[in-house]
């Protein structure tokens, strides 16, 4: 072999060998939530005939999905959905309504298509830790989230894992932090090869603590969350802390302790519960909360992530006298839009993409529920997609696109 014939042979193999580099490379989607509108997902509706060995779980009550024994206020649009489930409800022309599974791929698949379709970045799938310390909830949790896994990367969504930590006792940190690192395997989340569409924040994979500092009287406390976030933290991920709405002084859902505060600045983003706190007209008062908590963090070195709700409503779940928060054809949601937007808010957490047990959920339902025994609320004779598109034009706004303002960028006759 003459020398010029190997020194073409070096170069075509060190070429290809560059080359391959480049190929295997990956980027990540989304390294950051600033600029981003992201929902909660829930992920949570059985049915008895889906496989899961869960019954009518967050449709029924006390194992009975029927006229009269019901957990949801709104009804599913279910004409886009592979997969359907009979139920004992009827429509007004007296034939049966039908619901979806979570538990179905088909289900995951198109949940995540329409966030592509509407332009919403991604979700945070929760995770109940109440839920995944027992074998059948730990089973259905795992089964979806691996669906949403293979959907974010289909559609290029964000996606994140969110620990509720309701139904926690001292001792099951473990569990969840056990948990993690099940999924840190599984998924090899660190990898922007393996999770290229994984949610970072600050340079880490960004995992969402949700509950702490409630004063509801929760069986954990301070020193469980402590322990999870120094966890996490040493373990290389950063971390969104849910807390109550009263969080910065110690009002009337917060514990009044000021290790609080120590376990926030700990974190890289808080995010405080609004739901049901206020309605349109309450928000007046109300929203002035924002922009202060927003300053608190900039001082802090914290980054916020204010939530917007479409409107609340458990009715079926509660009984008729619990708190309903009118929609009002959107405005409500994007009242509160506007005041985080404007307040300097760089990032949006859209209270839920699927929770229709407390009447909150942005994606389809229809407008034409069951009748009977059992009442639901509707989307005000708006289109199925309206609040998709609605939270897509918040997202767009959030992306940096001009002419937004107090004006409901959609028509609503």
């Amino acid at each position: 072999m003459n020398r010029s014939f190997s020194f073409i042979l070096l170069i075509s193999i060190l070429s290809f060998s560059l080359f391959g580099q480049k190929k295997e490379k990956s980027k990540l989607s989304y390294p950051t939530y600033k600029g981003l509108v992201m929902c909660g997902y829930q992920g949570w509706h059985n049915t008895p005939t889906d496989g899961s060995e869960r019954g009518w779980t967050h449709q029924g009550k006390n194992g009975m999905f029927k006229p009269g024994s019901c957990n949801i206020d709104l009804w599913p649009d279910v004409s886009e959905y592979k997969i359907t489930y009979k139920t004992d409800f009827k429509l007004a022309d007296s034939t049966y309504a039908y619901v979806y599974s979570s538990a179905d791929e088909s289900t995951t698949d198109l949940h995540f298509s329409w966030m592509k379709k509407y332009g919403i970045d991604g979700v945070f799938m929760q995770r109940f830790v109440g839920e995944i310390k027992r074998e059948k909830g730990k089973l259905h949790f795992d089964k979806v989230l691996s669906q949403a896994m293979n959907a974010s990367k289909k559609y290029e969504r964000a996606i994140g894992v969110m620990y509720d930590l309701s139904g926690m006792r001292p001792g099951d940190e473990q569990v969840l932090l056990k948990d993690m690192d099940e999924l840190t395997a599984k998924y090899d989340i660190f990898s922007s090869k393996a999770s290229p569409t994984y949610l970072h924040h600050n340079g880490k994979p960004l995992v969402t603590v949700w509950g702490v500092g409630f004063n509801d009287r929760r069986a954990y406390g301070l020193k469980e969350a402590e322990i999870i976030i120094n966890t996490l933290k040493s373990k290389g991920f950063s971390v969104m802390l849910g807390v109550p709405t009263y969080w910065r002084e110690f009002g009337n859902d917060t514990e009044k302790d000021p290790k609080l505060h120590e376990l926030i600045k700990k974190c890289d983003i808080v995010m405080p519960w609004f739901v049901g706190r206020y309605n349109e007209t309450s928000f007046e008062a109300f929203k002035s909360l924002v922009p202060k908590d927003i300053e608190w963090c900039k001082t802090n070195a914290v980054d916020y992530a204010p939530l917007v709700f479409p409107g609340f409503s458990w009715r079926n779940m509660k009984g008729p006298n619990t708190t309903q928060i009118p929609r009002n054809k959107g405005s409500f949601l994007w009242k509160q839009v506007v005041n985080a937007v404007e307040a300097g808010a760089e990032m949006l957490y859209v209270a839920m993409f699927d929770e229709i047990d407390e009447g909150t959920a942005i994606y389809k339902v229809t407008n034409n529920p069951p009748v009977g025994a059992s009442a639901f609320v509707t989307y005000e004779g708006l289109p199925s997609d309206f609040y998709l598109k609605l939270v897509g034009e918040a997202g767009k706004w959030i992306h940096g696109k001009k002419g937004y303002g107090v004006d409901l960028p959609l028509k609503t006759k």
